[in-house]
């Protein structure tokens, strides 16, 4: 299984590397925070895509 040309051992050893860095108790902070940024980013994208539906009109 590939994600963005990253296997499986790959995310692992990416997901263990933050776990060192960060620590266990921050890493759910930390996806929460990425989570939230992500989401504002669609919201954003969906509401610039609409304001340029509404300019062609």
């Amino acid at each position: 299984m590939r994600i963005f040309g990253i296997g499986i051992q790959e995310l692992l050893i990416i997901l263990l590397i933050c776990l060192l860095i960060f620590g266990a108790s921050k890493l759910p902070e930390i996806g929460k925070a990425l989570g939230k940024t992500i989401q504002e980013f669609k919201k954003s994208m969906k509401d610039f895509g609409s304001d340029e539906e509404e300019k062609k009109k």
